[in-house]
């Protein structure tokens, strides 16, 4: 790959990516020719996003029927007090073009479900979700399966966070259904229910945004069939080892 595919702006906007042999030119290049859709544009998903889109990813996509509220601002870093009101996916696209201009970021003000995701989902590399409520994790799992689009899933309640990777690709991996069966009598359980510590959406959000960079990268080791849990208070983690279950009814099933 020669210099002139960046320009001389773009050799200076990632000079420490390309000092890491691990990327250098060709996975700058393939980075920006990449796209992922984010799930969520609150205390997860902004610095998701924002860590992405600085990195140079491509095309991000940001699905969130929300408002912002003065509520949020405790964690949800790319937002500001004269924001409130406003729809959560557009201040944030707005927040990514004005970080890095070079990227594209598409905005879906809309309730996220199986049927949309799945579209979004098909021309992606990677599916993040930065969810906070069981039926639209479930849903982006779905969408995960039907497309073999590799999925990333972080959750943040009090002071405890978890993320992993779930590639079905393989299809040996487990998917996130494996690890959580659904359950329609399952209570909701967010933030708004139990609060959530403010810098941890921000640790697990670029655990999530590293994850997906390493797998649009193909460098590492993603935490596919592992998760990984950290408590905030003592800044313990722990790893876990995932396994497919058989009888899983999402990722055994056909998927059409």
């Amino acid at each position: 790959m020669s210099r002139g595919e960046l320009s001389d702006e773009q050799l200076s906007r990632y000079s420490r990516h390309l000092l890491l042999p691990e990327i250098d030119l060709a996975g700058q290049s393939r980075l920006q020719q990449a796209s992922a859709v984010i799930v969520g544009a609150g205390g997860l998903g902004n610095p998701t996003a924002m860590y992405l889109a600085s990195s140079g990813l491509g095309r991000i996509c940001i699905v969130d029927d929300d408002t912002i509220d003065l509520g949020n601002l405790q964690r949800q870093i790319a937002f500001h007090s004269d924001n409130l009101g406003q729809a959560k996916a557009s201040r944030l696209r707005q927040t990514l073009l004005a970080l890095n201009p070079d990227i594209q970021v598409e905005a879906v003000a809309r309730r996220a479900d199986s049927r949309l995701l799945t579209q979004l989902a098909a021309d992606a590399d990677v599916l993040i979700d930065c969810s906070d409520n069981f039926a639209t994790r479930f849903a982006t799992n779905q969408a995960s399966l039907a497309t073999r689009t590799p999925l990333i899933s972080g959750s943040a309640i009090g002071f405890m966070g978890q993320v992993s990777t779930f590639d079905p690709r393989q299809p040996t991996n487990p998917c996130y259904r494996c690890l959580y069966p659904e359950d329609d009598n399952a209570p909701p359980e967010s933030c708004r229910d139990r609060g959530v510590f403010a810098p941890l959406v921000g640790i697990i959000g670029s655990m999530q945004a590293a994850e997906a960079l390493k797998i649009v990268l193909e460098i590492g080791q993603p935490l596919t069939g592992r998760l990984l849990s950290i408590d905030a208070r003592s800044m313990t983690p722990r790893l876990a080892s995932l396994r497919k279950d058989p009888l899983c009814p999402a990722c055994t099933a056909p998927q059409a």
